[in-house]
């Protein structure tokens, strides 16, 4: 699992997605300004604290906790990472599963953290039909010097407003690339043993 991580670097900052709190209570904001406004404001939060640039993972984790984790479908995510065993765990194992999860692209945020320095965004325009419910919109990340990274999020409506469930970065799944790491791990240990396996991952002693 460590080989997906430094592809996941640019994707799991990018999913610090908050309310934008300039729209009227009433409108919900489309996919676009969410990313727009608040990507942005991750940015110049990371720009503006020497702490957050040396990768303090301490105030990585609570950025993460205020930016991120209210507006990611971690169950969608999870179930589409885990694939065809999400219909075999039990109710109590999806749980697990979603946690554990959850928790392995928290940790990953924080260690990517510092390297964020220097960063600007672009989004690009996104063309949504009418009552559509599930859009991409797609972003590129630059930085003086490097070609531009492109990072899609795929994204849905649900009762809770626009959430993420996968992130694409140069061309590079993250649920797809999780999906064939763990769909090995269940066949040599089913799905209790994924769970273990990423609880392994998630111990502190095995943060990079």
């Amino acid at each position: 699992m460590r080989s997906v991580t430094a592809k996941l670097h640019y994707a799991v900052l990018l999913l610090a997605f908050a309310a934008a709190g300039a729209r009227a209570a009433a409108q919900e904001p489309g996919p676009e300004q969410l990313v727009r406004t608040v990507t942005n404001d991750v940015l110049e939060s990371i720009h503006g604290d020497k702490a957050l640039q040396a990768g303090d993972k301490r105030k990585a984790l609570a950025l993460a906790e205020r930016k991120i984790l209210p507006h990611v479908d971690f169950r969608a995510a999870t179930r589409m990472a885990v694939g065809h065993a999400w219909t075999e765990a039990t109710p109590e194992q999806k749980t697990e599963l979603v946690r554990q999860f959850r928790s392995m692209l928290v940790r990953i945020y924080s260690n990517a953290i510092g390297t964020y320095r220097g960063q600007t965004m672009r989004v690009l325009p996104v063309h949504m039909a009418p009552g559509a419910t599930d859009v991409t919109v797609r972003n590129e990340y630059l930085k003086p010097g490097a070609q531009p990274v492109p990072v899609d999020y795929a994204m849905h409506r649900t009762a809770q407003g626009w959430k993420i469930y996968d992130i694409t970065v140069a061309g590079v799944s993250l649920v797809t690339t999780y999906r064939g790491q763990f769909e090995e791990v269940v066949r040599q240990s089913g799905v209790q043993g994924l769970i273990s396996r990423m609880e392994q991952k998630n111990r502190p002693t095995a943060l990079q």
